[in-house]
């Protein structure tokens, strides 16, 4: 017999409901989407320029999760960049030379005395005056060794020291480059993902391609030079003692020396030492203030370990110029005062509001540890994004139309109940989708496409089987009942084979192929609901009802 206890009944139509209420949203989408930005901002304490009025436009009981839009659907910008990996192993050598120094210096009796020699970016080149202590110098050097941090590299160490006549050379492992250049590309992925998240953009796709490279893909961003601007930067703050000051850029600074240009004075060159005192990696905070003239300036602190090197530093040399270099430009070279405890200061320069706030945001996102070069850049504009929503859209009703017509000429009134599941289906999709807050790209509407065609099959599996027991002369009643049950292992079938196809696509697959497959798993799932459950329970409601003594199918 037909029957399906209240309860079931009671939880299925529960079910629907939460759905669609949770789809309705997306039907208002630029009034719900400019009411979650006021929510938003009114949380951040900002007020003003209509924020009330717009956080208004939609009811604050009910559901506001909207399907995020992707690249293709919304335009924005796409960038391809390769990281420098190699920029990173010249910083790690240079800041090996303090180390180094002061070792050697406290063998001065032994090994004469030391210096650094001109050389490779990647290399410290070191001469004794002492040349029969060569061995003796480089073994002393290769105590500093550590072990590489990686799977990769057990077993060795970061350094090579090598021995040329009265010199020895110090460069990276090739192990520890390795790992060296592992570190650097998650880094900068996470960095990148930090700075682009404080901004608040929606939904954004950064991910790593290859051994060296990372897709940065930002729906909703005006172009590709403004997401440029955003990441572009490295922002490596590095504080450095100052040896000298001049007008020629092109003076020789002496081995373990650099010369950087004043951001400020124009013409003006510090010649400073190569190897920081304190690095921006040593920061934990960074936010946009004023200086004692009120002008527009960025304060800073240190973590314990960057703290207690600023300190112990200014402590030591008051009276010295102190270089702020922010990348490879001079902000500031103030005279240390006196000794500066806590490890927080102040950077001032010629800096407007949104430069202060803009150069906080990355300070406090972190440095990328090596630079960033290009290789593609795309903007896509919203026009074209409309246009990729437009076509999409009357696939969708050609598609649903075709399916509504075929399913009420093949089965008739059967085919309506079919037709209001597929309906409801289609909401479903989009409730879990805003409820799970995914992002809808031009893949994902076609993979919402070939989910409308999929969603009737289970339908016509139960609708055939029910034609096959009508003609054995069974009851209406008994009919449908065993139509239901012996359709039942062929829908599972093949939706499961289905479904694990949607998995292998997402585990595999990125990007759009990502977003093809989550519609696709989500159709998968509310058309085996919406068939086995709710067209039956219309079936059953409307059949108690009626009570035919005959039924076509």
């Amino acid at each position: 017999m037909l029957q399906i206890d209240l309860w079931k009944r009671v939880l299925i139509w529960a079910a629907v409901a939460l759905g669609l209420l949770m789809a309705t949203p997306n039907g208002f989408y630029e009034r719900v989407e400019a009411h979650n930005d006021a929510v938003a901002s009114l949380e951040l304490g900002y007020e003003g320029n209509g924020l009330e009025e717009q956080a208004a436009l939609w009811p604050s009981w009910m559901p506001s999760g909207l399907v995020n839009l992707g690249l293709d659907l919304r335009g924005g910008a796409h960038l391809l960049a390769e990281v420098q990996v190699a920029d990173v192993y010249e910083t790690r050598v240079k800041s090996m030379w303090p180390e180094i120094r002061d070792m050697l210096r406290e063998e001065r009796a032994t090994i004469g005395t030391i210096r650094l020699q001109p050389s490779e970016p990647d290399k410290l080149v070191v001469k004794i005056s002492k040349p029969e202590q060569i061995d003796r110098a480089a073994s002393l050097v290769r105590g500093l060794a550590r072990p590489v941090i990686s799977v990769t590299g057990a077993g060795q160490n970061d350094i090579v020291v090598t021995i040329n006549g009265d010199t020895f050379i110090v460069q990276l492992s090739e192990a520890e480059k390795l790992a060296t250049d592992e570190r650097t590309v998650q880094q900068s992925l996470e960095i990148i993902r930090r700075r682009i998240d404080e901004v608040g953009t929606r939904e954004p796709t950064i991910q790593r391609q290859g051994a060296d490279r990372i897709l940065i893909q930002v729906p909703g961003i005006g172009s590709a030079a403004e997401l440029k601007e955003i990441i572009g930067t490295t922002a490596q703050l590095t504080f450095h003692p100052v040896i000298g000051r001049g007008s020629d850029p092109d003076v020789n600074p002496g081995p373990g020396n650099e010369i950087f240009p004043s951001l400020d004075e124009e013409g003006t060159y510090y010649t400073v030492e190569s190897a920081a005192v304190v690095t921006g990696e040593e920061l934990v905070d960074a936010q946009p203030s004023f200086d004692q003239n009120n002008t527009p300036a960025v304060s800073f602190r240190f973590n314990p370990t960057g703290a207690r090197k600023f300190g112990n530093y200014t402590a030591e040399n008051i009276g010295s110029p102190f270089a702020i270099v922010l990348d490879g430009e001079v902000v500031s070279a103030p005279v240390i005062q006196s000794h500066i405890p806590g490890g927080s200061g102040i950077i001032t320069g010629r800096f407007s509001v949104e430069e202060s706030t803009n150069l906080a945001i990355l300070l406090r996102a972190g440095a990328l540890p090596a630079g960033l070069e290009f290789l593609e850049e795309r903007t896509i504009g919203p026009e074209l994004g409309q246009d990729s929503i437009d076509a999409g859209r009357i696939a969708c009703i050609v598609a649903f139309a075709a399916v509504l017509v075929f399913m009420v000429l093949s089965y008739g009134l059967f085919g309506i109940f079919a037709n209001v599941a597929l309906i409801i289906n289609v909401g479903l999709i989009f409730g879990l989708l805003s409820m799970i807050g995914a992002t809808l790209t031009l893949p994902g509407i076609a993979g919402i496409v070939l989910t409308i065609g999929m969603a009737v099959d289970a339908n016509v599996l139960v609708f055939e089987r029910i034609r096959e027991e009508l003609k054995t002369a069974k009851g209406p009643a008994r009919a449908i009942e065993l139509g239901y049950e012996k359709a039942l292992s062929a829908i599972l079938d093949a939706n499961i084979t289905t479904m694990i196809t949607a998995v292998i696509l997402l585990v595999m697959g990125s990007g759009p192929v990502q977003g093809f497959a989550w519609t696709l798993m989500i159709g998968i799932a509310t058309s085996v609901f919406t068939a086995i459950f709710v067209t039956r329970l219309m079936i059953v409601t409307w059949f108690e009802r009626r009570r035919p003594k005959t039924i076509e199918v």
